[in-house]
């Protein structure tokens, strides 16, 4: 089965949040960096985990989606759960 990507993620977090995000430029970096630092809050993790969902035909905790605070934490919970 496929696996979400970070490219994707970034997809659905700049659908969620629009510009109010900082997902610009080079971002091969991020996978470690807080979704707060990155601009996004906890609505924004909500409504791309939405996205994820749709996309992806998975149903997500969402206790547990908004408990993820990195892109890399993010992408293993819903990852493991594909």
């Amino acid at each position: 089965m496929k696996e979400l990507t970070l490219d994707e993620l970034k997809g659905a977090l700049r659908a969620a949040a629009g510009e109010a995000g900082t997902l610009n430029g080079d971002t091969s970096d991020i996978l470690d960096t807080e979704f707060a630092d990155l601009g996004y809050d906890s609505l924004a993790i909500m409504e791309a985990t939405s996205q994820v969902e749709r996309s992806f035909g998975v149903k997500l905790p969402e206790e547990e989606a908004a408990e993820q605070t990195t892109p890399r934490a993010y992408l293993e919970f819903v990852n493991a759960r594909l």
